[in-house]
């Protein structure tokens, strides 16, 4: 079964940064585009980042240009730096396939909360 593990989520204030991981426990993930989402309270689960296999990107507008997906196949494991953090960035932060996720492999996620 394929398990995903974020981490790296934290309080940090307005301009911040924090790295985000994701561990993934099986080898199909070093073939696969992954991606971040974030979901905010009562707002639905966006697509906020995505990393093909061989390194090519690609972000919403919202991030561009604070946000970087990076990946290292060796450790199946996928990141997401997240600098000048703005309070509009809190959700909590998910990994999974993109843009196709497996809604059966969601993990808990990662809390991020940008606030003064």
């Amino acid at each position: 079964q394929v398990q995903l593990v974020e981490s790296g989520g934290g309080v940090v204030q307005p301009g911040g940064s924090l790295r985000l991981s994701c561990a993934a426990t099986r080898l199909i993930f070093r073939l696969a585009t992954m991606g971040w989402y974030r979901q905010a309270p009562g707002k639905q689960r966006e697509l906020v980042a995505s990393i093909t296999s061989t390194g090519s990107t690609n972000y919403a507008d919202p991030v561009k240009g604070r946000f970087t997906i990076s990946r290292d196949n060796a450790k199946n494991t996928v990141y997401l730096q997240l600098n000048n953090l703005k309070p509009e960035d809190t959700a909590v932060y998910y990994c999974n396939k993109a843009p196709n996720p497996l809604t059966a492999s969601w993990g808990q996620g990662t809390q991020v909360t940008v606030s003064s």
